[in-house]
């Protein structure tokens, strides 16, 4: 019987999740006074692209029409598209309080084949036109709309850029002039030179970011903003970029500007930068810098739209950094400190390792511990599953829950990865590569699939109890009890205190917690998994519910 309660609710909650009505709140009623705190994010990271399809008009562009390989093309996800999932409300219920999309500048025209199939750019790393968006994607003014719909709702949109390379050369892309990018040398990784004086991969032309010389645009960039009538707007804007910071005109700066232009007209709230140690450091505390100045620009001007007085916020992509090496990245030869040139997380390329290897207690005491000494001020984001990495923490998606609880209650930044809530397969036969990581959202699942909705439920649940209290990822972590397994978390800043507590492992059944560390008795308790009211006696609380775990917020 038990089951199919559980799976009652589930379809309960589903439907309203899926028509887009707004749903039963399962939320702390002083939400609203609850600040949003970058340092515990519950962060959504979606390939555009792969998300959904919110203009169908928009799927075919620039004569895209070869036939790629599988997952390798186009398939219609758009900026609309995610759009229209804030606007139903599903990631409000996920208790999603950022978006991280992929790039959406304008990508090559045509495909290229590395070693995997014929490739177009979907994925937003290929660019060709940094000031415009692809039409793939979607225009400005879907993007305008992306923005404010999102910040309607409290979620704020970090997007992707990309300063270390070009899109790659094909017949109908042109190589950018040489005095821009460099080609042949391919980074072996053994050592900092190695690294960044390189081309990731052939045929990816790497940008000088090193370069002190100062350079022209390049005549295809000239003759197609000519042919869009917007050569004069883009060259005054440029003359006026340059006239204010005094930076050269070297390859960086133009590309910096191009980038901080989108804080400047949307109001964005973050940049995650890729391929970061693949440059000198000092182009992302430039970039920061000019990041700062852009928002602060985009404030001033926009004084009703200011959701808060959090700063523009940086994510940096180092691949291969994890949070046991504090605040460096060791090349064998030099550490960098990118907290210390532009950066105010980093992602964790361990996370997964420490989720594996852990049991919760370890996983939890060590990301807090070091959160709360060696790396405070900053934070990382921990991830289990994402685009370009194929040793996910459950590849064949089979312990969806513990993934859940595992990365959502962990201190840190948290990464849904799309389709991590909804079991999305991440092993689909007749791909290559990282295309398997790549595949179309499972809404269809999410509609008609009990598992997949059980599983939604649980990630739901988490999500939103992270969203409403800044302690679960930004706080003091606290071991109450081994057997059963019982903690806490602390977060203070200003006037503003979260405390809750956390039982995982537990009974079914009737379970008995001691919760007198931090609330005193008589205090009204809600344990948000089950949606229970209780009352502190005696140093404890007692809930019997179907579930093993327990989220406890005072009411």
């Amino acid at each position: 019987m038990k089951k199919y309660t559980f799976l009652s609710l589930s379809l309960v909650f589903l439907i309203t999740s899926c028509s887009g009505s707004k749903s039963v709140s399962m939320n702390n009623e002083n939400t609203s006074k609850t600040p949003f705190v970058w340092e515990g994010a519950n962060v959504y990271f979606l390939l555009t692209d792969r998300f959904y399809n919110g203009n169908p008009s928009n799927d075919l562009n620039f004569n895209r029409t070869k036939t790629p390989a599988k997952l390798r093309g186009f398939e219609g996800g758009d900026i609309i598209g995610i759009t229209k999932k804030i606007e139903e409300g599903y990631f409000d219920r996920l208790g999603i309080n950022a978006i991280w999309l992929t790039p959406i500048v304008e990508q090559i025209h045509d495909g290229v084949n590395e070693g995997t199939g014929l490739s177009y750019g979907f994925h937003g790393y290929w660019a060709k036109d940094w000031t415009a968006l692809d039409p793939n994607f979607g225009t400005k003014e879907d993007l305008a709309n992306l923005v404010k719909k999102a910040h309607e709702k409290g979620i704020r949109i970090i997007l992707d850029g990309v300063i270390n390379h070009t899109g790659p050369v094909t017949p109908e892309d042109p190589i950018w002039p040489e005095d821009w990018v460099r080609t042949g040398v391919v980074c072996d990784y053994k050592s900092f030179e190695n690294t960044t004086m390189c081309t990731l991969v052939d045929n990816l032309p790497d940008v000088k970011t090193e370069s002190t010389q100062e350079v022209e645009l390049p005549s295809f960039l000239i003759e197609k903003w000519k042919k869009e009538g917007r050569y004069e707007k883009e060259i005054a804007s440029l003359d006026e970029f340059f006239k204010r910071t005094k930076y050269p005109r070297t390859p960086k700066y133009y590309i910096i500007k191009w980038l901080t232009d989108y804080i400047v007209e949307f109001g964005i709230d973050g940049y995650r930068a890729d391929t970061v140690k693949h440059t000198n450091e000092d182009v992302w505390a430039d970039f920061k810098k000019e990041c700062d100045y852009a928002f602060e620009t985009w404030k001033k001007h926009h004084p009703l739209q200011i959701l808060d007085q959090n700063p523009f916020y940086t994510i940096a992509e180092v691949y291969g950094y994890g949070i046991s090496g504090g605040q460096d990245y060791d090349f064998g030869d030099r550490k960098v400190n990118y907290f210390q040139n532009g950066f105010n997380s980093m992602i964790n390329f361990e996370f997964k390792w420490n989720a594996a290897q852990n049991d919760y207690e370890g996983l939890f005491s060590k990301y807090s511990n070091a959160l709360n000494n060696e790396l405070k001020g900053y934070s990382v984001l921990n991830y289990m599953s994402s685009h370009d990495d194929g040793q996910p923490f459950d590849a064949n998606r089979t312990k969806n829950i513990e993934t859940g609880t595992k990365l959502l209650l962990s201190p840190g930044m948290s990464q849904v990865y799309y389709g991590d809530e909804s079991a999305r397969s991440l092993v689909i036969e007749g791909t290559q590569g990282d295309a398997t990581l790549r595949s179309n959202m499972n809404w269809d699942a999410i509609q008609n699939n009990p598992e997949t909705q059980k599983t939604l439920l649980h990630w739901q649940k988490l999500g939103q109890f992270r969203k409403n209290h800044p302690a679960v990822g930004a706080g003091i972590h606290t071991q109450i009890s081994s057997q059963p397994y019982i903690f806490s978390r602390t977060f203070s800043k200003g006037t503003f205190t979260d405390q809750v507590i956390i039982g995982l492992d537990l009974s079914k059944g009737k379970k008995e917690l001691t919760v007198n560390s931090l609330f005193q008795n008589g205090t009204k308790l809600r344990d948000i998994y089950s949606n229970q009211e209780i009352e502190v006696v005696d140093g404890k609380v007692i809930i019997d519910s179907e579930f093993d775990i327990v989220l406890l917020e005072r009411i």
